[in-house]
C-alpha cells in the first residue's frame, strides 16, 4: 500500500485506542491475488494485575482493562470511594475474591484499595483471613484459564460446594434478545475480535450487568464484582457466555448461587457433570433462536 493510501487510512481510525486495545501494524494477504496489504489494525490488551490478599497470599490476573476509571478503594462502611460506582478492577477483585471462595459477602472484606505507588496493584484485607478456605494461595492466572492445576484436582474443586437454589424460571425464547443486548456491547471485541463477554440476567429478562475481557473467567467475575459492589445478590440470577463452558464458569456460577448457564457455545464434559452435581441449568449452542439444555432443563418454561 502506497503512501497516500496509508494516510487516507489513517484518517479513518481513531488516534488513541479506546481502553482495551491498542493499534499495531499488520501485514494482511488480501484475496487471491496474494497480494499483502499493509494496515494498522486494533488488537485487544492484555494487562497483568496484581491482588495482594494479606494473609493468603500474591495473586497475578492478565486481564483487559476496558474502563479508565480512576484508582478506587472500598470500605464496608463507605462502599466504593472512587469516580465510578462499580469500577472494573474492583469489580473482578471482588468477584475474584468471591468465586475463589475467599469471601462470602463483601462484609468480609476489611478494605480493598489500589497500591498509591502501582496502579496495578490491589491491596486487600480480610476480615477472618484464617477462616479462608481457598484451593488457591497465591499463583499466576493466566488469561486462557480459570484453574491452575491437574485435572485430577477437578473433583476436589467442586467438593463441599451445595447445590444453587431452585427458584429461576425463564422462557427460552428471552435469550434471543439477551444475546443481542450483550452482543451490542461488546465494544472492544467488536473493533478486535479478541474478547470474551459475560452478563448477568434477572427471570424478567433483564440485563443486570456485562463485561468484556480476554479471559472467559475475568469477565465473569467482572459481572459477579459489579453486583457486588452495588450490594445487590447474585443468587437466582442466569448467567450469559460469549464462547464455550469449562468447568471453572460453572464452579464460579455455584459460588455466586447462579441458577443458569446459558453459552453460544459448547459445554465441557466436566462442566456438564459439575452443573448437574450443583443443580445448574446449563444451556449451550444459544443462537439463532435454539438452544441445547444440557442439566435441569426445568428453570426453562
Amino acid at each position: 500500500m502506497g503512501k497516500a493510501e496509508a494516510a487516507v487510512l489513517s484518517t479513518l481510525m481513531p488516534a488513541v485506542a479506546a481502553a482495551g486495545m491498542r493499534r499495531v501494524s499488520s501485514y494482511r494477504r488480501a484475496g487471491a491475488a496474494r497480494v499483502v496489504v499493509e494496515e494498522d489494525c486494533w488488537v485487544v490488551e492484555e494487562q497483568a494485575l496484581f491482588i495482594d490478599v494479606a494473609e493468603i497470599g500474591l495473586y497475578t490476573l492478565m486481564w483487559t482493562r476496558t474502563d479508565i476509571a480512576a484508582a478506587a478503594a472500598f470500605l464496608p462502611a463507605d462502599g466504593v470511594l472512587g469516580d465510578v460506582a462499580e469500577p472494573e478492577a474492583l469489580a473482578l477483585c471482588a468477584g475474584f475474591l468471591l468465586t475463589e471462595s475467599m469471601i462470602e459477602t463483601m462484609a468480609d472484606i476489611a478494605e480493598m484499595a489500589f497500591c498509591p505507588d502501582a496502579p496495578n496493584l490491589v491491596r486487600v484485607r480480610l476480615v477472618r483471613p484464617s477462616q479462608v478456605n481457598s484451593h488457591r494461595r497465591g499463583g499466576f492466572v493466566a488469561s486462557s484459564c480459570g484453574i491452575c492445576g491437574g485435572v485430577d484436582r477437578a473433583g476436589d474443586i467442586r467438593d463441599g460446594l451445595p447445590p444453587v437454589a431452585d427458584t429461576l424460571r425463564i422462557d427460552p425464547t428471552t435469550f434471543e434478545s439477551l444475546m443481542a443486548a450483550l452482543q451490542s456491547r461488546q465494544v472492544v471485541f467488536n473493533r478486535t475480535g479478541g474478547t470474551h463477554a459475560a452478563a448477568l440476567f434477572s427471570a424478567m429478562g433483564a440485563l443486570l450487568a456485562s463485561a468484556e475481557d480476554l479471559g472467559r473467567h475475568n469477565a465473569m467475575d467482572k459481572v459477579i464484582g459489579q453486583r457486588l459492589l452495588q450490594g445487590l445478590p447474585t443468587a437466582g440470577c442466569g448467567a450469559l457466555l460469549s464462547g464455550r463452558v469449562s468447568l471453572e464458569l460453572i464452579i464460579k456460577a455455584a459460588r455466586a448461587g447462579i441458577e443458569l448457564v446459558a453459552a453460544v457455545s459448547a459445554p465441557s464434559s466436566l462442566a456438564i457433570e459439575a452443573a448437574d452435581q450443583l443443580g445448574i441449568t446449563l444451556c449451550g449452542f444459544v443462537r439463532q433462536g435454539r438452544l441445547t439444555a444440557f442439566t435441569h432443563p426445568q428453570r426453562l418454561i
